[in-house]
């Protein structure tokens, strides 16, 4: 060991580039040897692995290069004055040298997350150095041959390749650092935390272990990663620590500063959930000023609260875009990559002290991916706490994680620091046998894939002494039951290597008192809640939110369509209309008749998708206290009426003059009246139906079958109705808007059309506006009553 550092002869590492998808690990026994070396005693040389471990000292600026030299070697002095082998290289071929100086004996990094940037192009050999982060692997490197290039030629390439100076990979130029405004520090810690789900079958109930035992912590200013394969519970960990399970199923200690939580940490918790939940008409100002003015302090004006919603925007790199539709499925928008940073943007707009975030990564290219990560360390660096789940990162998205939890099957294999994590593995035996990602190794023993990774000798014996134990009968086990016998052996192994060696430690760290004062603690359990505007702000808000977003469902060109070309079909057939015979009587009475049936199936299939289609927003804007329900059930239905009374005024005035029906001023706007009744009416009761449901296929089956039968029991294809059922013809909006048509058009309405008992039309029009208030009641109680998923 010399200068701090542990070389060991036969274990020889190949650097990689951290682009490249593999790194090459030594041999066991090296890997034994360095673990040593990593347990040594920081006074004989620490090892900076990440951000947070970094020794605040500036390395030694090196003598510059010469750019005459190529591939020559000189010898230069290391830190204990012996000779060690330099190479100069060309400035016309590409080298980025970040090796490890030596001072003090300390290992020093240049970069937050320990990437070695070496880069070379050895045209005269043909061979190329590849380069790895020490910080990945546990390992301190000691290079021959090579040293740091200098300082300015070092930040000229730095500049160019926009390595951790705030440089957008997408747009190609520099941004904001993220808001540096005091954040309330939130420590996290959880300790023993089991799950369970209840199974309900047909005749009985079983419980399923969803989480067995997990215990660890997350602090300001770190990132800390939930890895593991599908299935491992890593989303459902995540639920718990941000607030949003909360069953009796859930035992073990979750503390947020030593405090177990409360409804005021709600809004100090920020949550990206693993699906893009966002409007597809809004654009990206859009979106986040909205979010800007329901989320923000009350104490904040609206240009403050436009104007943080500004900063967002330039701090993530989205001012190219933020004019920018969000879009969807069938509409084209932003990429997935700005999608998923408005997603974060919605929830750091109001700094939050913890931000949860649910596989942020899936679906992402690996530049894109790297873009995202870099904007989460640097939401940690702000103090920030942050916990995020990942299903198999790169290596270089690897290497930016501070601290580790590697889940498998519900069962903690491994927590602690990230860059440790590979080095802790290799202790109890499981080494890779091929270059691979160490994510990518870390997954494989988590899913108990050992084909290109050694098993330790007491692990083998185990399996062997149970394949020979079963094979009794002259019966060897299959294949397939063989590799499930590996799977649980390895995970039970796994599992016992952890908690003999690494759980005692962890514990007894998460007991250590934290660095607060009482009084944050007092501050952090209040249970008082606040909103971040008034309830008529918060209607506004909604309101005018609500407009924008769906004036293009509302305007499409096929609903236009769909609406003129009934119109001018029954403008055709019912071509001015002779009423002085009782024949064109009828006729005309028919067409009031269909009018009426028109305007009340349309809106409520139109309505009955309206709560089902956004109760993924809702549960999200929900969950965080951004509004009461009342103001957004109010603001939705209220924000619908100008969009829904527009098509029926084209309608009526194209079907009322070319039928012919009562010319009039008066009577056109009565008509007008009587229909936009109708339409409020039925738009409740579709509201119900997909409120008490919140399920479509249900809804519209519920809703084809209520109006069917309120236009039956109506007595206008029936003369006798049964008493039992004839009074839902009263709930029937179908029969008082067919009522008031007539009564509208005729003075007085002739015997043969078998209305009765119409007099001046108040009792209808009474009938029906009690009709618009009770079915939004109706459809208020069901989503209050409902529980919102998290």
């Amino acid at each position: 060991m010399r200068g701090g550092s542990c070389i060991k002869g036969g274990g020889e590492v190949n650097l990689v580039a951290s682009s490249w998808p593999s790194i090459a690990l030594p041999h066991p026994h090296s890997f034994s040897e360095e673990l040593r070396c990593v347990e040594m005693d920081s006074a004989a040389g620490g090892i900076a692995r990440t951000k947070s471990d970094q020794l605040e000292m500036a390395p030694p600026r090196p003598p510059p290069l010469s750019p005459t030299a190529s591939a020559e070697s000189m010898p230069v002095a290391d830190a204990n004055g012996g000779p060690s082998l330099s190479r100069k290289s060309s400035l016309g071929k590409k080298l980025v040298g970040s090796s490890p100086v030596t001072k003090g004996g300390h290992h020093l990094r240049s970069t937050r997350s320990g990437h070695m940037k070496v880069d070379c192009e050895d045209g005269g050999s043909g061979g190329s150095l590849s380069r790895a982060s020490s910080a990945s692997l546990g390992f301190s490197f000691s290079f021959t041959g090579f040293t740091a290039l200098p300082e300015d030629i070092v930040s000229d390439i730095t500049a160019l390749t926009g390595s951790d100076k705030g440089i957008d990979l997408e747009a190609g130029r520099s941004r904001k650092r993220l808001m540096s405004e005091t954040t309330y520090p939130i420590y996290v810690k959880f300790t023993e935390v089991r799950y369970k789900v209840i199974l309900k079958g047909i005749t009985s109930t079983s419980e399923k272990e969803i989480l067995q035992g997990i215990t660890g912590s997350a602090k300001p200013g770190e990132l800390l990663a939930l890895m593991g394969p599908s299935g491992s519970g890593k989303t459902t960990l995540l639920s718990l620590l941000s607030g949003r399970t909360a069953d009796n199923v859930v035992q073990g200690t979750i503390t947020y500063n030593d405090e177990p939580y409360a409804k005021s940490l709600k809004s100090r918790i920020g949550f990206v959930t693993q699906d893009d939940v966002l409007f597809a008409h809004l654009t990206v100002r859009e979106t986040l000023t909205y979010a800007a003015l329901l989320r923000l302090p009350r104490t904040m004006t609206r240009l403050q609260k436009e104007e943080r919603a500004m900063n967002v925007i330039y701090e993530l790199g989205l001012e190219r875009c933020q004019d920018t539709i969000i879009g969807g499925s069938f509409v084209r928008g932003v990429s997935g990559g700005e999608r998923k940073r408005v997603c974060i943007g919605n929830e750091i707009i109001m700094n939050p002290s913890l931000l949860f975030l649910d596989e942020p990564t899936s679906g992402l290219d690996s530049t894109t991916a790297l873009r995202t990560i870099q904007v989460l360390n640097d939401i940690a660096e702000s103090g920030k706490t942050v916990v995020t789940t990942i299903h198999q990162p790169s290596s270089r998205l690897f290497h930016r994680f501070d601290k580790l939890i590697l889940l498998g099957r519900g069962s903690l294999l491994f927590f602690g620091r990230a860059s440790k994590a590979t080095a802790y593995f290799a202790s109890i035996g499981c080494v890779p046998l091929i270059a691979m990602n160490p994510a990518e190794f870390l997954l494989d023993l988590a899913n108990g894939n050992i084909s290109d990774v050694t098993l330790p000798s007491e692990l083998e014996e185990k399996v062997r002494s149970k394949n020979l134990g079963g094979g009794t009968r002259n019966a060897k086990p299959s294949p397939e039951e063989l590799h499930e016998l590996l799977q649980q052996s390895m995970k039970q192994y796994l599992v016992e290597a952890y908690e003999t060696r690494v759980a005692d430690k962890q514990k007894k760290k998460l007991l250590a008192p934290l660095p607060i004062s009482e009084d944050m603690k007092i501050t952090l359990s209040s249970p008082k809640r606040d909103w971040g505007a008034s309830w008529w702000q918060q209607y506004s808000i909604l309101f005018w939110r609500g407009l924008k977003e769906r004036r293009h469902d509302y305007l499409s060109w096929m609903r236009i369509t769909q609406v003129l070309a009934i119109a001018v079909i029954l403008g055709l057939l019912w071509w001015h209309s002779n009423i002085t015979t009782e024949t064109g009587l009828e006729d005309q009475a028919g067409l009031l008749f269909f009018i009426s049936v028109f305007w009340g199936f349309f809106p409520v299939f139109t309505a009955i998708f309206t709560f089902p289609q956004e109760r993924a927003m809702l549960n999200k804007e929900r969950a965080v206290d951004m509004y009461r329900l009342s103001a957004y059930f109010i603001a939705r239905t209220t924000s619908d009426l100008p969009l829904d009374l527009l098509l029926p005024i084209i309608f009526l005035l194209i079907v009322y003059f070319m039928a012919g029906l009562r010319l009039s001023i008066e009577h056109f706007f009565l008509s007008l009246l009587v229909v936009f009744l109708s339409i409020v009416a039925a738009q409740g009761l579709g509201l119900a139906i997909g409120a008490s449901l919140m399920n479509i296929k249900q809804a519209t089956t519920l809703a084809s079958v209520t109006v069917m039968t309120f236009m039956l029991a109506g007595g206008f294809f029936v003369k006798r109705v049964p008493a039992f059922i004839s009074w839902l013809r009263f709930i029937s909006f179908n029969y008082h808007s067919y009522r008031l048509l007539l009564k509208v058009q005729y003075d007085h309405v002739p015997p043969h059309l078998n209305v009765n008992h119409l007099d001046n039309g108040v009792k209808e029009v009474a009938a029906m506006i009690a009709m618009v208030f009770a079915y939004r009641f109706l459809a208020y109680v069901s989503l209050r009553r409902m529980k919102l998923s998290s």
